[in-house]
């Protein structure tokens, strides 16, 4: 009887320490890096089963034993968590930390930039010309706010110049629902913290004098003293005379140069022969530019001309008479450049 319960004891022993050997081969398995030399794009079709993802990753050498794999997922409860899209696998990454990333769904993220200043024709070339967005809109949709389920109006400025980032597949409605969304937000904060004493009525009025500010300088420094000029000019009932707008209100008819016949030629978007602000944004500014219209920097200022220095600057004047004096320079500077690039 003794002997009998002495084997049994050595079986049970046994038994014991071959689940613990197969326990700790099983976790050292699944924490063995895989053998990528590269990082490895893989894509998980919808309503993929684990069996075929398991095969799938031994066949590109990343799991190298796929039953196990998948025995071990069912085991966690992970096997149906599994989310379909484009990953990135990293070399040095274990099947364990593989199968966390699959059920978080950490798929592989493209980016699309939109550029502060850019107007809504160029952002839509940009998405046409982008192998990361899936393109479903026509070349030139006239409703294009209405194709992203929004009230019908002008799609100009309404998209904030950023980084986007999103999985693969996305398309371009879906993104810009994303920039208009973003904003929404932004204008939204730049409003509710903007100076008292701004002469604008609404969001809209802020984010068309901030287009215009962005199509003025591309220096931070300037933003908020350029928007600080014509708010002086909006609250002394002066015109805008924003070479910006005419230049949008030509439209295709620019070409580099404007004309005296073009500042003397009435339209919506000419402030020249206008007062107050165009209809429109002209472009799309950047949250920068936002930001600084909604807090201008007031110096009494309601001139500005390029410095002629070649960094962008300009130069600011109170009066009529030194805004003058400072064309004069720049002309001069702009000649005196103009006869050295034609000498020999």
């Amino acid at each position: 009887m003794k002997r009998t319960a002495l084997i049994l004891l050595l079986v049970l022993v046994a038994l014991l320490a071959g689940g613990a050997a197969f326990v700790h081969w099983v976790r050292l398995t699944m924490d063995r890096p895989a053998a990528l030399s590269a990082p490895l794009v893989y894509t998980i079709p919808p309503h993929a089963r684990i069996k075929q993802v398991a095969a799938d990753l031994h066949t590109r050498g990343v799991v190298e034993h796929p039953r196990l794999w998948r025995l071990y997922a069912r085991w966690q409860g992970l096997a149906s968590q599994i989310k379909a899209g484009e990953y990135a696998i990293a070399p040095g990454s274990t099947p364990k930390k593989l199968l966390e990333q699959l059920v978080a769904g950490q798929v592989l993220l493209h980016s699309f930039t939109i550029v502060d200043g850019w107007q809504v024709r160029d952002l839509l070339a940009a998405l046409r010309h982008s192998a990361e967005v899936r393109r479903t809109l026509p070349e030139n949709p006239a409703d294009l706010l209405q194709r992203l389920g929004l009230p019908a109006g002008p799609a100009e400025g309404q998209f904030l110049p950023e980084t986007y980032k999103f999985p693969a597949g996305t398309t371009d409605v879906a993104l810009l629902g994303l920039a208009h969304a973003a904003l929404v937000k932004e204008l939204a904060a730049a409003w509710a913290g903007r100076d008292p004493s701004l002469p604008l009525r609404s969001p809209q009025e802020l984010l068309i004098l901030a287009s215009i500010v962005e199509k003025e300088t591309a220096l931070p420094a300037e933003r908020a003293r350029i928007a600080g000029v014509y708010v002086q000019r909006l609250q002394t009932g002066m015109r805008l005379q924003a070479d910006p707008t005419v230049i949008y209100g030509l439209g295709e008819r620019y070409d580099g140069d404007i004309r005296s016949a073009d500042l003397r030629t009435d339209g919506p978007y000419n402030t020249y022969t206008r007062a107050g602000l165009p209809p429109t944004p002209i472009a799309l500014p950047g949250l920068a530019s936002l930001r600084a219209t909604a807090k201008p920097e007031m110096t009494g200022e309601l001139y500005f001309v390029a410095s002629g220095v070649g960094d962008g600057s300009h130069v600011f004047s109170k009066t009529y008479e030194e805004h003058s004096r400072a064309v004069a320079r720049y002309l001069t500077i702009s000649r005196r450049r103009a006869a050295r690039a034609d000498s020999p």
